[in-house]
């Protein structure tokens, strides 16, 4: 699946690595949910490192449509309410 963070880039991940990922999401979500702003701030970083660990990142010229689009590490609360599905950031 090809991810693109938003101001970074592409990368493409294994599907394998989506049940990993959607431990972060879920926890991600619930912060949210609270309205825990240190939590959501902390947990969007660990997912975003997470995706850079785990991705292969594609060249800066290339032009992959995106399957999954993750907002960029210093987006708002706010922000990334408007990017959630009902299943979070990542579908599944």
């Amino acid at each position: 699946m090809i991810v693109r963070i938003m101001g970074e880039g592409q990368v493409e991940l294994d599907d394998s690595h989506f049940t990993e990922l959607n431990k972060l999401d879920d926890l991600l979500l619930k912060e949210m949910e609270s309205g825990d702003g240190p939590g959501f701030r902390r947990t969007l970083q660990s997912l975003l490192d997470k995706v850079r660990e785990l991705g292969e990142p594609l060249p800066d010229d290339s032009l992959e449509p995106s399957e999954l689009i993750l907002p960029s590490a210093d987006a708002t609360l706010e922000e990334v309410r408007e990017l959630l599905g009902d299943d979070g950031l990542i579908p599944g």
